[in-house]
């Protein structure tokens, strides 16, 4: 005859008797006013953020006590994929250096001179050249 061990009545009994599972109940429609005002909050922590990053960033990059004002590159160009020619002016006197990855070399040292004037500023007025190439079209 077969005679069930207790573990299987008591397997059994406990599926008879549990509760069917219940699933609570959805809203069809979405609370917009809480998304809205989560998604806006959340978009300006994420600008304080980076406007704070940006700033810290600022401060620790700016020069530091009185030796910002001793020394300013003056000019610099590239002379290859990883090599500059740069200018820098110490005092009165502008040092020409080449830099190079884990090197700096003097290359010159040049006494103080007058810096070349910028380019007229009509040549970088956009919005008069472009008033000028239209007219040309125009013309013709």
């Amino acid at each position: 005859m077969f005679r069930p061990s207790f573990a299987t009545l008591l397997t059994a009994l406990t599926i008879t008797v549990s509760p069917a599972p219940t699933f609570a109940q959805v809203s069809p429609t979405a609370d917009l006013g809480g998304s809205a005002l989560q998604l806006i909050l959340s978009l300006l922590l994420v600008f304080a953020l980076l406007g704070g990053s940006l700033w810290l960033l600022k401060r620790l990059s700016a020069p530091r006590g009185g030796a910002g004002g001793l020394m300013k590159v003056v000019a610099a160009t590239a002379v290859g994929t990883r090599e500059r020619v740069v200018v820098l002016e110490v005092g009165s006197t502008w040092l020409v250096l080449g830099v190079a990855p884990g090197r700096v070399s003097a290359l010159a040292e040049v006494p103080r001179q007058a810096l070349p004037q910028p380019p007229a500023a009509e040549s970088r007025d956009f919005p008069g050249w472009l008033r000028r190439v239209i007219e040309r079209k125009n013309v013709r």
